[in-house]
């Protein structure tokens, strides 16, 4: 058989595309001609096996020389001979290949995810595991604040309970109870989401640390974990509030020069603290109060649940001749907006944050700083002590308070609490079949009960009768 030489591939054009050429020793090369007028020839060497005959690929000229291709060839021959497929030995050495590059790559992948830190899951989970109504704002700035600077850098396979307890305990240590309670959640919630996905989950070989944490042996020992606040404004707190703000307006008035003098709360503000006093909603829900909403002549006011907490249900309230006079008031400011409480710049409801921000703000001598010593004042922030009441024996006080006072206020009225419950929209107890076939809306029990609230607060700031409250006990006083 003639022997094939470099030059006779050479020679070898398109039109022999599909043409098989033959050299010595079993090898055998097929012509392939490509789009672009280029010659490839795919050579295998042909060999009986158990009585049949296979092939084996050798190579592809010119990619392969020729010299290499007989080479492995002549390795194929070599293997026949010690009664060897070729090809299978072939196909072997190729899984071995694919295996060891597997395996090289599944190390380096172990490798990374062996590097991989808190930081890591925490951006994961922030990304992916979690959703909340800020868009996890606070999330963020809080593990920015306590978490990440401290255990950010630690990787996921060194963490233990050690590391997420001094955590806590240096936030408890600078007074933040309330917070490192809401960080222990938030850590446990990543934790819990992050042990049922790799790579988490596989290096977390020594179980989920966070369930090793009892908040209740890191908090200060008089601290409250069930965070029931208890602060309501007594009646002599509410007058002075009342008293608080209209001097503030008639000083404001009065001053020759308003640059210098010291401005009072704002209007919408002022309306808001009397309207959660007198309808017990919550300043969320408030602060997002539309006009649409607000119905001044049928003295109405309606809330969509998606502006309720957990959107537990629609709300009417049935404004009190109080509450009513309070958004007549704050319709005068407002009612050129969709809101009741517009943004600065009126295309949006300011948040309830701000109306919280501005009541803080206004009580200084409570704002500390990490280590405890007072706060500095915050740039384009006021920092006084002008809603401080009671001297501050009781505390500062919150936007929230006002609706448990409201609440109290109704209960020392006589006011059922299933009804107060009613009123401030709370999901009832009881069966959910007792709550599905008993459907009364108890509207003009409503009506009535936000009525008499709304006197008691009028007469508290107004007439000699004064209603005092205090701890949900009955009291009438004349001063």
């Amino acid at each position: 058989m003639t022997k094939l030489t470099q030059r006779a591939l050479e020679a070898v054009s398109a039109s022999q595309s599909g043409a098989v050429l033959r050299d010595e020793g079993g090898l055998l090369g097929r012509v392939r001609a490509k789009s672009d007028g280029t010659i490839g020839i795919s050579f295998y060497y042909r060999y009986r096996f158990d009585g049949k005959s296979k092939d084996v690929s050798c190579g592809t000229w010119p990619a392969d020389s020729l010299a290499s291709i007989r080479s492995k060839r002549d390795e194929a021959r070599a293997k026949v001979a010690e009664g060897l497929n070729p090809a299978i030995e072939k196909k072997l050495a190729r899984h071995e290949r694919q295996e060891e590059t597997a395996a090289k790559l599944a190390a380096v992948e172990l490798q990374r995810a062996g590097n991989l830190t808190v930081q890591d899951m925490f951006d994961a989970w922030i990304t992916d595991g979690v959703r909340r109504k800020d868009g996890n704002a606070m999330l963020n700035r809080m593990f920015a604040t306590d978490v990440l600077p401290a255990i950010g850098a630690v990787a996921i396979t060194d963490v233990t309970e050690h590391h997420l307890r001094a955590v806590l305990r240096a936030m408890v240590e600078r007074g933040v109870n309330r917070s490192a309670v809401m960080q222990r959640n938030s850590l446990t919630q990543m934790f819990a989401w992050a042990r049922k996905r790799q790579p988490w989950r596989k290096l977390m070989v020594e179980g989920d640390p966070m369930e090793l944490i009892e908040i209740d042996k890191i908090v200060s020992p008089d601290y409250d974990l069930d965070n029931m606040r208890d602060r309501i404004l007594s009646a002599d707190e509410i007058r002075e509030l009342h008293t608080i703000i209209t001097r503030m307006h008639a000083d404001y008035d009065a001053a020759p020069n308003k640059r210098i003098v010291q401005q009072p709360l704002e209007a919408t503000t002022e309306r808001a603290i009397w309207i959660m006093l007198s309808t017990m909603c919550r300043v969320g829900e408030t602060a997002k109060a539309r006009w649409e909403d607000v119905d001044l002549a049928a003295g109405t006011w309606f809330i969509p649940k998606e502006n309720v907490k957990d959107n537990v249900a629609d709300l009417t309230v049935y404004l009190s001749a109080f509450a009513l006079d309070q958004f007549q008031q704050l319709h005068a400011h407002t009612g050129h907006s969709p809101w009741c409480f517009p943004a600065r710049n009126n295309e949006a409801s300011i948040e309830g944050k701000s109306i919280s921000k501005q009541v803080g703000d206004r009580q200084s001598m409570f704002k500390k700083n990490k280590d405890g010593t007072p706060r500095a004042p915050l740039k384009n922030r006021r920092s006084d002590d002008t809603l401080v009441l009671a001297g501050g024996k009781n505390g500062a006080w919150t936007p929230h308070d006002l609706r448990r006072t409201g609440a109290t206020m109704m209960q020392a009225l006589g006011i059922s609490l299933e009804l107060i419950d009613r009123c401030q929209n709370h999901v009832l107890p009881g069966s959910k079949v007792r709550r599905h076939y008993m459907l009364h809306d108890y509207a003009d029990e409503k009506r009535a009960a936000w009525a008499l609230l709304g006197a008691a607060i009028g007469k508290n700031l107004k007439s000699d009768q004064v209603l005092l409250t205090n701890a949900g006990t009955r009291t009438l006083t004349q001063r």
